[in-house]
């Protein structure tokens, strides 16, 4: 009886993922091509977007399913007015430059003041623009900030500049700032000024619940304070990297 009591003191107990060796050989083969071949699709996304425009977005097809049509034109970074990259910066992410796709200052303002608000990054919200979807999900969320890096690998500071303001949504089914500068200025990209950037910057991460054109007093106060962020970034040279 004590060597039997002995033998189960002996018993290892059961590692948590015990159960990944009871699964058959063929599913867990599957499995890790499976991986492979999503990790090996995704590098050849990025690699392809670095050089081409993305044709279409998960977002911009999911508005466009729901509203019939949607607004989108393509620009190249130098057909856009200067202006528009300082504000997007200013506005969404002035240490853009000096990161590597998170900025850890901003998280740990965030996480003591317990919000997640001013955290995100211009780099990880391309990637959510341009590869997955929009939404509050853990599963989005941890996929960005996989994916975040990599991307920054790929794809240099001005080409993700490029690819934020040409997926950017600045209204109801309205894409890139090319056809918000023609929504609500009436005006080329490439002609827009600073106070029309700064306005267009405004208005982001809500544009459905501000506008541009006949801006309430919160943008008109957040466009000011815009228009001189990027004044400071163009004098402190915190846009060297998209600026050359």
């Amino acid at each position: 009886m004590a060597r039997a009591v002995k033998k189960r003191k002996k018993q290892k107990a059961k590692s948590p993922i015990w159960w990944i060796g009871a699964l058959p050989r063929f599913v867990l083969r599957w499995t890790f091509r499976g991986l492979l071949a999503s990790v090996a699709l995704l590098a050849f996304v990025l690699c392809l977007y670095r050089f081409m425009p993305p044709p279409t977005t998960p977002f911009i097809i999911s508005e466009g399913l729901r509203l019939g049509d949607v607004r989108r034109t393509w620009r190249d970074f130098d057909s856009i007015s200067s202006h528009m990259p300082h504000a997007i910066v200013a506005a969404e992410d002035a240490n853009f430059c000096n990161h590597w796709g998170f900025d850890m200052a901003a998280i740990r303002d965030a996480l003591e003041d317990g919000t997640g608000r001013g955290a995100s990054t211009i780099s990880q919200q391309t990637v959510k623009n341009v590869i997955l979807w929009h939404g509050r999900a853990w599963s989005r969320k941890a996929l960005e900030a996989a994916i975040t890096p990599m991307a920054e690998m790929v794809w240099p500071k001005k080409r993700i500049l490029e690819l934020y303001m040409n997926v950017a949504e600045f209204d109801e089914g309205v894409f890139g700032v090319h056809e918000a500068a023609r929504w609500y200025f009436g005006v080329d990209a490439a002609d827009l000024t600073p106070l029309q950037a700064a306005r267009l910057a405004a208005i982001l991460p809500a544009p459905k619940s501000r506008s541009a054109k006949t801006p309430s007093t919160f943008v008109e106060r957040r466009a000011r304070s815009i228009a001189s962020g990027a004044a400071t970034i163009r004098r402190d040279g915190r846009n060297r990297c998209f600026n050359s």
